[in-house]
């Protein structure tokens, strides 16, 4: 969500803080991200995205949300920002003009970006620029934050730097995009059933995350298909607000129809994951094989298996079919999907 981002000043002897967290302890945790060396020599200084004083509004985003921000960062001199390229669901993809919404941005300008008209559009999609009403949103962000230079890389599938892109924030942004999507766009066949995955941990640590792979997995899913996700989940169904809104809803015809009744402004945390998982729930059955119980797994609209046999006997039952094809994506997360 971008609630936080840490970033640097120079100013004296480092001042660290993290809500929640006493200064030694964040100052270890710098120290382990960033060497102590730099810290040393320069001031950390976390993002807060809910802390009225800290921001400063620079107008209006083309989707007509007010476009607030860090202070300190719309005051710098020189505005840069590092970061890493892959696929997103909706943004298209992630890195260069992200590190300034949502990077450090306000919560309410987050929201009102991520509204349900954009996350449903036909272009908010993985490896889609051209056209994305979030893409233009963040663009402009950047621009008015006057970010003037990013470096951000490409990632291996072991997560290792395979690429570099360091310049102009949109020059090299789309040349990094042009890269990922050489390498991460595939054609995958339609089938009835699609087995989808995050790729392991960390990316599988809750529900509320692998609902990226099941976004994945729709695209190639025929119609009345099943989708099922193959997702540690350690960390249970992640997000409480993700888990309420579902289990407390009495349908997904209801819960959908509360959403799109929200203007841009009144988007609530959390919506556009609900809202697009929904959508998916709506006209596809999704089988979850993972560490989480039944009750959450099922309290989601959701079926539970115990094992990866067991879904596939299940999902061959409700096409009602044995044997049916299989369309496997085992780190979906990473492709864009042609």
């Amino acid at each position: 969500m971008g609630r936080y981002a840490a970033f640097l000043r120079k100013q004296g002897s480092p001042s660290l803080s993290v809500r929640g967290v006493t200064g030694r302890q964040a100052g270890r945790r710098w120290k382990k991200k960033f060497g102590a060396e730099l810290c040393k020599g320069e001031t950390i200084i976390n993002h807060n995205s809910e802390d009225p004083s800290s921001l400063v509004s620079l107008g209006r985003l083309p989707s007509g949300g007010e476009l607030v921000i860090n202070r300190l960062a719309a005051e710098a001199d020189l505005l840069v920002a590092d970061g890493f390229i892959e696929p997103h669901q909706f943004a298209g993809f992630s890195g260069g003009r992200k590190s300034v919404l949502p990077g450090i941005a306000s919560f309410t300008t987050v929201l009102a970006s991520h509204n349900a008209e954009f996350t449903v559009h036909p272009a908010s999609r993985p490896g889609s620029l051209e056209g994305n009403l979030i893409h233009q949103d963040m663009l402009y962000a950047a621009r008015q934050a006057k970010l003037a230079f990013i470096l951000n890389v490409a990632l291996s599938p072991a997560k290792r730097v395979i690429a570099a892109f360091a310049g102009d924030m949109e020059k090299a942004h789309l040349a990094g995009c042009d890269f990922v999507l050489k390498h991460c766009g595939v054609r995958a066949p339609a089938t009835p059933v699609v087995i989808t995955s995050n790729g392991g941990y960390p990316l599988d640590q809750n529900v509320y995350q692998s609902t990226k792979s099941i976004m994945q997995a729709d695209l190639v899913c025929e119609n009345g298909g099943v989708i099922i996700s193959v997702n540690e989940c350690r960390d249970g169904h992640g997000s409480e607000s993700f888990y309420r809104i579902f289990k407390e809803s009495p349908s997904l015809d209801t819960l959908l129809g509360e959403i799109e009744k929200r203007g841009r402004e009144e988007t609530v945390p959390d919506q556009w994951v609900i809202q697009l998982t929904a959508m998916i729930l709506r006209k596809r059955t999704v089988i979850f094989v993972s560490a989480v119980t039944p009750d959450i797994i099922e309290g989601l609209h959701m079926r539970h298996a115990a094992s990866l046999e067991e879904a596939l006997t299940m999902a061959d039952k409700i096409i009602g079919r044995e044997n049916s094809p299989i369309t496997v994506l085992p780190d979906a997360v990473s492709l864009v999907l042609q």
